[in-house]
This record gives C-alpha cells, sequence and structure tokens, in this order.
C-alpha cells in the first residue's frame, strides 16, 4: 500500500502496458505448443472467447469462429434479437459521422424491446452449424429470458455486465440471487465482470464455471472516464487468479475458469493475460478489425447505448483481414492485431512452456 495523502492509502497495480514476459532458459518448438482450453464438458482449440458484442458477433461471426475451433458469444439483447434483419441497421449507423448523433441513433435502434422468438431463433442458427452455443445477457435481462436461453440448448450461458457482484443490493427491485440462479439452470454459466480477489471469489461461490475478469471493450469504454472506475488488468487478473486458487482449496479442488475481459486489443496482451493467470480471453477490438465483422469498420459496446448514461462510443477500427487471418493466420501485422492464435504460440514457445497451465506460471517484470 501507498499514500496519496493522510487520509487515503491505495494499492499499488499494473496495466498489461506496465508488465512484460521473461524468456527462460528453454526454448520450444511452436509445433510442439498445445494452445487447448477445456472448459465444462467442452474442448476449444484455443483459448480465445470471441466478446458479445454487436459490432463483432453475429450469428455468422459466430459459427465462423466456431469452424475455426473458439467459442464465439451472440449478444442476446442485442440488434439480432431485436430486429428480424438488423443489417439495414448496422449499414445506417456506419454512415453517421457525428458522435453526438450515433449515441442518439443508438439509443433509438436499442430501444425496440428483445423478442424471444428472436433469442431462440438465433441460437438454433448457430447450433444447426454444429459448433457450440453461447449468448450473453446483462444480469437484468438474465432472469426474464433465462427459460428461453436454455430451452435453446445453448452450450453457455454468459451474464456479463460493467460490473457483476454477487452481492447486488436493491431498494427499488429485487436483485437477481446469482448463486440461487445459477444452481437453477441446467448450463454453465460464465459471469462477470469482477476486478478485485474479493468480488471474484464471491462469484466463483455462485457455481459458474468461469468468472470474467475486467469491463470488457476497452477500446469502445469509457467507464473510466464518466464513473472513475477501472482497475488494470494486469493486477486484476492475478487477483481473480489468487481467488481461484482459494476457492479451489475452499471447495475441495472445484476449478472456476478466469476469462480476461478487456484492454486485450493486440496479441501481446492476450499473451501477457494468461501469464497472469487467465485461462482464457474474451476479444472483441481485433475481431471488430475483420472484414466479416458487422460492424462495417465501427466498434461499440452496450456502453454507448445506456439509455440514461452513455459512457462509451463507436470507434472507426478500419479492416486488417478476415475473421480467420485476423485469429489464426497465417498473416502477420507488426502491430499484434492478426494471427492472434498464433502469436500467443510463440510467446509460449520463445518462453519454454507448451501449454496454458505452465505458461501461467511465467515470470513476469515490471518496467521501471
Amino acid at each position: 500500500m501507498i499514500e496519496i495523502g493522510r487520509a487515503k492509502r491505495a494499492s499499488q497495480v499494473y496495466g498489461f502496458d506496465d508488465i512484460a514476459i521473461v524468456p527462460t532458459r528453454r526454448t520450444r518448438t511452436p509445433e510442439d505448443v498445445k494452445l487447448s482450453w477445456s472448459i465444462d464438458a467442452l474442448t476449444f482449440d484455443f483459448p480465445i472467447v470471441a466478446a458479445p458484442m454487436d459490432s463483432v458477433m453475429s450469428p455468422a461471426t459466430a459459427i465462423a469462429v466456431g469452424k475455426l475451433g473458439g467459442l464465439g458469444v451472440l449478444n442476446l439483447e442485442g440488434l439480432w434479437t431485436r430486429y428480424e434483419d438488423p443489417e439495414p441497421i448496422l449499414a445506417e449507423l456506419a454512415e453517421i459521422s457525428d458522435a453526438v448523433a450515433a449515441t442518439r441513433r443508438l439509443q433509438q435502434v436499442y430501444a425496440e424491446p428483445v423478442k424471444a422468438e428472436l433469442i431462440t431463433e438465433r441460437m438454433r442458427q448457430i447450433r444447426d452449424a454444429d459448433v457450440p452455443v453461447a449468448g450473453a445477457l446483462s444480469p437484468q435481462l438474465a432472469r426474464e429470458f433465462a427459460g428461453v436461453v436454455e430451452k435453446a440448448g445453448v452450450d453457455f450461458f454468459v451474464i456479463r455486465g460493467t460490473t457483476v457482484s454477487a452481492e447486488h443490493v436493491s431498494t427499488a427491485e429485487e436483485p437477481l440471487n446469482l448463486k440461487e440462479f445459477i444452481r437453477k439452470l441446467d448450463v454453465p454459466v460464465i459471469v462477470g465482470g469482477c476486478a478485485t480477489y474479493q468480488a471474484g471469489l464471491h462469484l466463483m461461490r455462485t457455481g459458474a464455471a468461469g468468472v470474467l475478469v475486467g469491463f470488457g471493450g476497452a477500446a469502445t469504454g469509457r467507464t473510466r472516464n464518466v464513473l472513475g472506475v477501472e482497475v488494470p488488468m494486469a493486477s486484476a487478473i492475478a487477483d481473480v487468479a489468487a481467488a481461484r486458487r482459494d476457492y479451489m482449496d475452499e471447495s475441495e479442488g472445484r476449478y472456476v475458469h478466469v476469462i480476461a475481459d478487456g484492454a486485450l486489443g493486440r496479441s501481446g496482451d492476450i499473451a501477457k493475460a494468461i501469464a497472469c493467470g487467465a485461462d482464457a480471453c474474451m476479444v472483441s477490438t481485433p475481431l471488430a478489425r475483420a472484414e466479416e465483422a458487422p460492424g462495417h469498420g465501427w466498434h461499440w459496446g452496450p456502453e454507448a447505448w445506456h439509455a440514461t448514461l452513455p459512457r462509451g462510443e463507436r470507434v472507426k477500427m478500419g479492416r486488417v483481414g478476415t475473421l480467420e487471418e485476423v485469429l489464426v493466420g497465417p498473416s502477420h501485422t507488426p502491430d499484434g492485431t492478426m494471427n492472434l492464435v498464433g502469436a500467443l504460440r510463440k510467446a509460449m514457445a520463445t518462453t519454454g512452456y507448451t501449454d496454458v497451465k505452465g505458461f501461467q506460471r511465467v515470470e513476469i517484470v515490471v518496467h521501471s
């Protein structure tokens, strides 16, 4: 702890730009590195999850990510479950250049109610492609549509918000009891975000299969500017990874996956997140640059269309290549925005590790 004044002490924390991974005495051939990630009953070729954001995931891109060996999560309160055909709206949003006008229009189009029948249809589209099915809702809508999501035959139910706690208190409405809610579901739940040891531990105690660390959408979110709330990701992941270790002891061996969710704009950030203790990474910004991304070159998160307090923005991303090139190569770019899987494999090989669990123990240094 450090003093920031006589009345306040603070922790010293670090983001990805503050740290670096240290090489060891051993190196490996990249082909010997195994990136497979198993959570619940499913195994994926690599530990990268596509974030449930309308500018990143459509049913088609979720299917494409699944075919490549990853997990794509569809936003179940996004445009794809509010409109039969959101493509004209997505095209319209791409043509608005003024930031204020864009926010106003986002609020208008997202005011359309979520439709249960569209949740069912979108999940069916993905399931019929024979890839893993995952859908995300905010805590506010999770209870209302839980039955619909469960009946749709999803493999994972993601409950994702700016900050999700196991002890939400409200005098205006009955809060969602996460532990009770998850216990009643017959589908594994991934929940978050959180950013501290204690919050992570409490979420693990709800029975979740995975916990999201971070606030997601770092390139488009402005929660720090509007609310003053943020925890740099390297420290947040390390703290929640410590909670995972202690929860394993507490629960006599139950393992909860830690999934980094935020500030993962480059392949090096993904490597650092896993080096800090993450089992997998939920990625948005690099995938928003793919040619198939539904955002038409723009990227935004749910904060951008919040009904009363927008604290995000649309960001012009541009295109760098196909979804396949962005995720698994073989193309490379010097800025770490393509071949995310190949870069992670190379980082692990360079430091002598052949699996993700081992790489979580790699030495890290802080920049002076």
